[in-house]
């Protein structure tokens, strides 16, 4: 794999030698310019995959360089890291509205260097993979418009079933369509596969308010043969075709006047399921439908059902994606965050935390002597004290807040811009609450207790996420030694 790009422009030589000696021994290719012909000379080169950009350059100023970066098609997407002495809240102000990625004070800190660089660089990466796709599926958009020129009726029936929208609402949609671009007074959708003796009326063009309504499929002999052998059935007059010649005889029999002149059959199929047909019609006294017709209802169908099954495929498989990211992500017994989970988010968090000189407080709690409530009420009982005691904590936290359950009885809670004071109080809320509920009222109410620590960024000896889960797991043990039932910090 090919090493990432990163530009260095400062015009000042020790820094630039500190700065490219970092990123080269991380394994990055690093180059450097010392002013503005030489960066964008680099640029014009061989644009980088991130540039870092000193506030002060000599004859120019670094701000006013970055804007005329983003101003420039050619550069807009690189990620430019700001490197000045001044202060973050000053810099953040002037340069993240024009563009900047991030911001990184002199003097630096080689292992943050590295990380934010690395964190900029897997973001350019996922831009560039969705800058990807989103151009391939506006080609694909593109063929689909061109395709659509030549065939506007069908697209524009498309446009109106592609949306949010019930079945019944798609067929009710293309019955609607179909008829008009037809110019048919009647049009409905009948739901039956081959060999069934009845049919239920989706919609109806002429009666929307005709739905779910059964019919007799042996009075229709045109949609048994289309379901039997799927392909369009054309009756361009239904007082000669033979296949109503039996039931034109009842017809005559028992006086019947039929006011239907011609019908078309077209079977389609979701998937690999056959579903129905839709059921054209024109009266007596209009012109009879002829194979022009058949093969354009037949071709507006096909499109607007293949489109619709695509989008069924693609929810669905959005769902099971949704789905299986919301497993991979949560407690199958409590439903809130599992340790990987967590450990992910709060190192998120962490990061910007120290990007922001913000605090966040991280709490571990035990429940207290829990061991006893599986051996004397057994673990069912033991498994719905410790949902309960999950949905206890996500109905007291905020949103920005995380809740998640750490391993056995032990659970999580981290609050994001909450210092230590804040944290406690919360903390020892949380205890007593715990404490007043009786946990499982169908099993007679079960009382426990629990036992929290409480640890804080920024804080002596904190600087990564297993520092913060070090020092609460520290303070939880305290409370413990303490007596349980106890908040330490």
């Amino acid at each position: 794999m090919t090493a990432a790009r990163i530009l260095v422009a400062d015009d000042d030589p020790s820094v630039v030698e500190s700065l490219t000696g970092v990123l080269r021994d991380s394994g990055f290719d690093v180059s450097s310019a010392t002013g503005r012909d030489t960066l964008f000379a680099e640029l014009q080169k061989a644009p980088p995959d991130l540039l870092l950009l000193d506030v002060i350059m000599p004859g120019t100023d670094g701000v006013q360089l970055l804007q005329e970066l983003k101003a420039d098609t050619r550069w807009r997407d690189i990620p430019v890291l700001m490197v000045s002495s001044l202060s973050p809240d000053e810099m953040t102000e002037k340069t993240f509205g024009l563009g900047a990625a991030d911001f990184i004070r002199k003097p630096f800190r080689p292992r943050e260097l590295v990380a934010r660089v690395q964190a900029q660089l897997r973001m350019r990466r996922e831009l560039t993979s969705a800058q990807v796709a989103l151009r391939s599926a506006e080609e694909e958009l593109v063929r689909a418009r061109e395709d659509a020129e030549s065939r506007r009726k069908v697209v524009d029936i498309l446009h109106e079933v592609t949306g949010d929208l019930s079945s019944d609402e798609i067929y009710h949609i293309l019955a609607r369509r179909v008829a008009r671009a037809l110019s048919l007074s009647r049009c409905s959708v009948i739901l039956a596969k081959p060999g069934d003796k009845v049919g239920v009326v989706a919609t109806a063009f002429d009666n929307p308010a005709l739905r779910n309504f059964e019919i007799h499929l042996d009075r229709y002999p045109e949609i048994r043969s289309a379901l039997e052998h799927g392909h369009p059935v054309l009756v361009e007059d239904l007082q000669s075709n033979p296949l109503y010649a039996d039931i034109r005889k009842e017809w005559q029999a028992n006086g019947t006047l039929v006011p239907v002149r011609s019908v078309i059959a077209l079977p389609f199929s979701l998937g690999k399921t056959q579903a129905g047909v839709f059921f054209l019609r024109r009266m007596a006294n209009e012109p009879p439908l002829a194979n022009e017709d058949v093969e354009f209802a037949d071709a507006v169908i096909k499109a607007a059902v293949a489109a619709i099954h695509r989008a069924q495929l693609i929810e669905t498989t959005k769902a099971d994606n949704a789905r299986l990211e919301v497993l991979a992500h949560t407690d199958p017994l409590t439903q809130v965050l599992n340790r990987r989970a967590l450990t992910a988010r709060l190192s998120s968090e962490m990061e910007r935390a120290k990007r922001y000189d913000s605090v966040i407080t991280l709490l571990m709690l035990d429940l207290d002597h829990f061991k006893g409530i599986n051996d004397t009420a057994g673990h069912l009982v033991g498994d719905d004290v410790l949902r309960e005691v999950a949905g206890l904590l996500q109905e007291s936290i905020r949103s920005v807040d995380m809740v998640a359950r750490y391993g056995g009885e032990e659970f999580v809670v981290v609050l994001p811009e909450t210092g230590q004071v804040g944290a406690v109080k919360f903390a020892e809320r949380t205890r007593e609450r715990v404490e007043r509920t009786a946990f499982t009222p169908a099993h007679g109410g079960v009382r426990l207790t629990a036992s929290i620590g409480v640890a804080s960024y920024p804080a002596p000896n904190v600087v990564s996420v297993d520092d913060l889960f070090a020092r609460a797991d520290e303070a939880l043990y305290r409370a413990k030694a303490a007596g349980r039932n106890k908040v330490c910090t």
